[in-house]
């Protein structure tokens, strides 16, 4: 392709009467997308072809994912909202980044995590009509997720699947007198383990479980899960989950990181309550326990969320630079891209699995009470010296 510049020399073109001389040091990269051709890889069409606007940023997600933030030297937070294990992103794109260690701790809506439990009770999802009339769904036993269709029996199998083994652990003696969040659903993830050792190539929980990553849900009241731990306790069983142990257990991941000389990355599909828990870590370190620290290094967010309505779901990383949510000498190190998780999500995770070696797994649930132990004593010290 000839220059501009060059035809305007050769006479070819004039400049306008008030042209300026191009200041070429504020050209980025020439936008030139390789051709798409059967046959070529999904990084080749990511790195080739997806060039501008969210296409570009989901291009520039990948690459950050796969060449800085999936290494051996970071701790890689990712939360979960939405309906997409219900969607089957759990299946699809979940199980096999944490499988390959690209997932070091979680937090998610319940709800991902209950619709998680019904494969193993033998319960599909459906592609639906998202027009339907659904009073005739109701009258024919079928709940509908926008497209997505399931049979109603899922619910109080999966009802009575969760009451029945909480049940038993208490009567085993296997419940605490308090736990977090990531308890519950560790024993969840145990028990599909324990059912079906296959599970966990299709179950979101089992497969955490058994990688040692810990899946905390900031409202864990707020789920069918948490209805049945409620129904329980008017049982006289009380499963009682203390939200203060979710939020120093997770500190403690990100603290833990930092004082072994780890970067901690976050990635967030979609906002909500498990955006806000995963990215509060940090104020809890700095603004309330008054230790030294200045952010997260690494920030992915997939979210459909604008920013100017004032919400949490659609607030950029710059913003969470005000909050010391992230660390503001990282900012190049973080990329929003706005649409569709359930589009996007596939494309970073088999982009990763293409180009980046597996890691072995951190195990944070292994340490979690080291690492609270670890953050208690630092906060002691610190409000001594105050």
């Amino acid at each position: 392709m000839p220059c501009p510049l060059s035809l305007y020399r050769k006479g070819w073109i004039m400049p306008g009467r008030n042209a300026r001389k191009c200041t070429r040091k504020h050209l980025g990269v020439p936008v030139r997308p390789g051709a798409v051709h059967a046959g070529m890889s999904h990084s080749e069409f990511v790195d080739g072809c997806l060039s501008s606007f969210n296409a570009g940023r989901l291009s520039e997600a990948c690459r950050l994912f796969a060449t800085r933030i999936a290494t051996k030297d970071t701790c890689i937070g990712l939360s979960l909202s939405g309906a997409l294990v219900p969607a089957g992103l759990g299946r699809s794109s979940l199980v096999p980044m944490i499988r390959a260690g690209y997932v070091d701790w979680m937090t998610s809506t319940g709800a991902n995590l209950y619709h998680d439990l019904h494969y193993i009770l033998g319960f599909d999802m459906f592609k639906g009509n998202p027009n339907a009339d659904d009073e005739v769904l109701r009258e024919d036993g079928v709940v509908r997720i926008y497209d997505l269709y399931f049979d109603a029996d899922a619910l109080y199998d999966t009802d009575a699947f969760v009451r029945n083994l909480f049940r038993r652990l208490s009567k085993e003696g296997r419940l605490g007198e308090s736990m977090s969040s990531a308890d519950v659903h560790w024993h969840l993830g145990a028990e599909l383990l324990r059912l079906n050792p296959a599970s966990c190539e299709y179950s979101v929980l089992a497969q955490a479980c058994k990688s040692g990553v810990p899946i905390h849900a900031p409202s864990p009241g707020d789920s069918s899960i948490g209805m049945n731990l409620a129904a329980l306790a008017l049982e006289g069983i009380d499963v009682r989950i203390d939200p203060s142990r979710d939020v120093n257990e997770t500190a403690g991941y990100v603290y833990a990181a930092k004082c072994a000389g780890e970067k901690t990355a976050i990635v967030l599909l979609g906002g909500g309550a498990p955006k806000n828990f995963m990215l509060q870590t940090e104020p809890h370190i700095q603004e309330v326990l008054g230790l030294k620290e200045s952010g997260h290094d690494y920030f992915i967010q997939l979210t459909d969320a604008r920013p100017d309505t004032g919400g949490l779901s659609g607030a950029t990383p710059s913003e969470a630079v005000s909050w010391g949510k992230v660390d503001p000498e990282m900012l190049s190190n973080a990329v929003v891209c706005y649409g569709d998780c359930a589009v996007y999500l596939p494309m970073l995770a088999l982009y990763a699995l293409e180009k980046a070696k597996p890691r072995k797994p951190k195990r944070l649930w292994d340490r979690r009470l080291e690492n609270v132990e670890r953050i208690r004593k630092a906060y002691r010290k610190a409000a001594k010296r105050k």
